[in-house]
């Protein structure tokens, strides 16, 4: 029987942190002892996240890891900047050189002209050919 005051649950009572499965008592069959609920595991990434085969794992799935995973491509970056009455909006193409978790770093490959774009300006970015979204086997994480 419930204490009262605790919540109750239709075959199942609290025991310390654990919830155990009453087993049923059909007549002079003596009670059972109760059974720790078996609750499946999921599998998980080095660093907690859950494992989606054919995707990056939650902890990886960042823009900058999706830039990095795609180095040397070329992308258009289409980028706005509040109350800039000069430039608005603008496109920036280059070949991916680098990414981090605030910055992206092009470079365009007719001028040789760099441009290094705060991620808090980038909309979103614009690719021509198919975006690597898996790690290499045996790579490791990004960081």
């Amino acid at each position: 029987m419930a204490k009262p005051n605790q919540p109750q649950v239709a075959g199942y009572y609290p025991h310390g942190q654990m919830l155990y499965r009453q087993q049923p008592y059909y007549g002079m069959m003596p009670p059972q002892t109760p059974q720790p609920l078996q609750v499946p595991t999921p599998v998980t990434g080095t660093k907690g996240g859950i494992d989606v085969p054919g995707m990056l794992p939650i902890e990886q799935s960042y823009i900058e890891n999706i830039l990095r995973i795609n180095k040397g491509k070329l992308v258009e970056v289409h980028a706005t900047f509040e109350n800039n009455k000069e430039w608005n909006a603008m496109i920036f193409r280059g070949l991916i050189e680098a990414a981090g978790r605030d910055h992206l770093i092009i470079s365009d490959p007719e001028t040789g002209k760099r441009y290094l774009i705060p991620m808090v300006y980038v909309d979103y970015v614009t690719f021509d050919e198919p975006i690597e979204y898996e790690y290499p086997f045996g790579a490791g994480a990004a960081r």
